[in-house]
């Protein structure tokens, strides 16, 4: 599906300047058609959770098979001063020409794994960090938040209400959509409903309410209107003492299809036990009670703790800005040269260990017990490596060589999937309903204690042993220099 949202503005010059500046260099110095590898992947995992989801590939693509500079693109570049006539010829006749894999979205993820790699002349692959970044940062930030939320609410239904509270109309329509394929019923935002299928959900504000010279007038108007989604908002007054009441009345006299009501301030658990209670005592037990007002995954699973009688939940401000971690990470690593025909691995070294790269063209595999379909430990291996599929293949922990574990009756998925041959698409993007789907399997595919919101079990993710080695041969390499 074209991506009517973003194609409304050519977003090939959204983009860090210094990437044109290096691709520029890189022509004057005869280095632009060499061949490089680059991985994307992220080093913390938001909240301290024990994964997070991939999302924003679909906009990535039809980003990449956008990507063309404009007269106007290629004008503003030349009154910069900075850049050769060659390299604005070069532009003016761009066309992609990358090799690029990446995981599919809505798969669980875990740091340092490559969830893509591009592969191409150096000028090209270069060029791209920034736009792969900020798409997959953003929504799979926003997707591993509302998965989070949606795992709180233990199968009661979560709407994105987050619209007005979004950085900005991108982020809005986007995170929307990040939250939908993470597990959410559908968005506030109606836009994201009529260009990426993403159901649009509301019922009313306090102002309608306020405009009728009675709370029951008003919610009689409502629910003669729309007797098919009749969900009446019972706190612009007083929520025990005539919201619920009124709402009571008017569901006796017109007995609407579906009946709901939201409560969106005070003390949850107590104002939900009652109205329960109220409804219950009137007949009306197929009311549903909907709950909104700045939660998140901490305070809907203490609310439900504690008891409150809750169907369904509307989730704005900490969902679409992921208040409480607002950064995803991810970062754009060189990892490989190609020489003589060969890919030469390449590290990036630092003081902090976190920062020190995994070197080489690689490929990203996950192991499943067969028994179960419990996925078991993920493995980075050097692209030339034989797919691990032997039985009894051995897990490789590069931070204690010593400790080996051996798998059995399992089977072996390569993660990453092709995206682009040389510079052309050779995917196609699931509907957003099939990544839904797909991502809340493979998130039951986990173990519950890597489900965990505190403390949760740390994910095997290591290195094969070839790729390991390579790795310490580089670090024993550079610390002879």
């Amino acid at each position: 599906m074209s991506d009517r949202f973003m194609n409304e503005i050519n977003m090939t010059m959204m983009t860090d300047f210094y990437e044109l500046t290096m691709a520029n260099g890189y022509l004057e110095t005869g280095m632009a058609d060499n061949i490089a590898c680059f991985d994307m992947f992220f080093r913390n995992i938001p909240d301290g959770g024990g994964f997070a989801i991939m999302a924003g590939l679909e906009q990535l693509i039809e980003y990449l098979k956008e990507l063309h500079f404009t007269d106007e693109d290629i004008n503003f570049l030349r009154g910069k001063g900075f850049f050769s006539e060659r390299f604005l010829d070069y532009l003016k006749n761009f066309k992609l020409e990358c090799d690029i894999w990446a995981v599919p979205e809505g798969t669980p993820i875990f740091p340092y794994e490559p969830i893509v790699t591009v592969k191409g002349p150096v000028i090209q692959a270069q060029f791209l960090e920034t736009l792969i970044l900020l798409m997959i940062n953003h929504q799979s930030l926003i997707a591993t938040k509302a998965n989070r939320i949606v795992r709180s609410a233990n199968g009661r239904a979560v709407m994105e209400f987050g619209t007005r509270r979004a950085h900005g109309t991108s982020a809005a329509a986007y995170g929307a959509r990040a939250a939908y394929i993470a597990g959410c019923v559908g968005t506030a935002c109606a836009v994201v409903d009529r260009d990426m299928g993403v159901p649009a959900l509301g019922t009313m504000a306090h102002s309608w309410v306020q405009m009728y010279d009675s709370e029951y007038e008003a919610f009689k108007k409502y629910a003669e209107i729309y007797p098919t989604n009749c969900v009446l908002l019972v706190d612009t007054y007083n929520v025990l003492k005539s919201g619920v009441p009124n709402a009571i009345k008017v569901f006796k006299e017109l007995n609407p299809p579906k009946k709901g009501i939201r409560i969106d301030s005070g003390d949850i658990t107590y104002l939900t036990k009652q109205a329960r209670k109220m409804l219950d005592e009137a007949g009306l037990t197929d009311c549903q009670i909907c709950i909104s007002n700045s939660l998140d995954e901490y305070l809907i699973r203490e609310v439900l703790r504690e008891g409150a009688c809750i169907d369904s939940f509307g989730v704005g401000e900490r969902l679409i800005t992921a208040k409480s971690e607002p950064v995803f990470g991810g970062v754009y690593k060189l990892s490989a040269l190609e020489k003589d025909g060969k890919m030469i691995p390449k590290i990036k070294i630092s003081e902090n260990v976190a920062k020190i790269t995994n070197p080489g063209y690689k490929k990203l595999y996950r192991f499943y017990d067969k028994a179960t379909n419990k996925a078991l430990a993920d493995v980075i291996a050097l692209a030339s490596e034989p797919v691990p599929c032997a039985e009894g293949y051995e897990i490789f922990n590069p931070n204690a060589v010593w400790k080996r574990k051996k798998l059995t009756n399992y089977r072996v998925e390569e993660l990453q999937k092709q995206i682009f041959s040389g510079g052309k698409c050779v995917y196609e993007s699931p509907s957003v309903n099939e990544i839904r789907e797909y991502c809340a399997k493979q998130v039951d595919n986990l173990w519950p204690e890597i489900l965990r919101f505190e403390n949760p079990q740390e994910y095997y993710v290591d290195l094969s042993e070839e790729l390991w080695k390579v790795k310490n041969e580089l670090l024993e390499e550079h610390a002879a220099e």
